[in-house]
């Protein structure tokens, strides 16, 4: 296997519950697909966004699906500071234990979550079958480098693998600006 990870940047977006559906959009309400994401099973929904308001702004975010056992709100570090939420940790999905809440305003009701803000820490997707191809195991951590007009390598990217995935690793907006990993970008495990 060609050691070539498509890179996909992850813009803020938040992941919601069965119930902060329900308060968001209405009793019975069900997320709409817009599109299917390259992740199966994953899609960004149609008509559904969530406003977050925070201490200093607020923010436009989009929703994705399906719901999940845990509202998780994934934001850059620049969307964290423009709503004015300190202390958010870098985390791997789902490890929303301690971190900052934030007040999520839909079109049918308003909802505070006490915890669920992060920022993604950067990974990659990968199956079993392309883990052993690329070397590496679930939740090693490895660099990546990006060959862009501004390219670099990016450490601290950890390896999640799952039958369950596509391979590719995802950024954050902040890291895409950095990288200028715009359009049809890839990277290479470099160590």
């Amino acid at each position: 296997m060609e050691n070539k990870i498509l890179v996909e940047t992850s813009a803020r977006h938040i992941h919601l519950t069965r119930e902060a559906v329900e308060v968001l959009y209405g009793a019975g309400a069900e997320l709409t697909v817009k599109k299917m994401l390259s992740q199966p099973g994953q899609f960004a929904t149609g008509n559904e966004k969530i406003t977050l308001v925070g201490p200093k702004g607020s923010l436009a975010v989009s929703v994705l699906g399906p719901t999940r056992p845990a509202n998780q709100v994934e934001l850059s570090f620049s969307d964290a500071r423009a709503l004015g939420i300190s202390g958010v940790p870098v985390r791997e999905s789902g490890d929303v234990a301690n971190t900052p809440g934030v007040k999520l305003v839909g079109p049918c009701g308003e909802l505070t979550i006490d915890s669920g803000v992060i920022i993604a820490k950067r990974h990659i997707h990968m199956r079993p079958e392309e883990a052993e191809a690329l070397g590496v195991t679930n939740g090693q951590i490895v660099k990546v480098r990006i060959n862009s007009a501004r390219s670099l390598i990016f450490d601290d990217v950890v390896c999640r693998v799952s039958d369950k995935f596509a391979l590719a690793m995802h950024i954050d907006t902040d890291e895409c600006n950095a990288a200028c990993a715009f359009g049809e970008i890839y990277g290479e495990i470099v160590d």
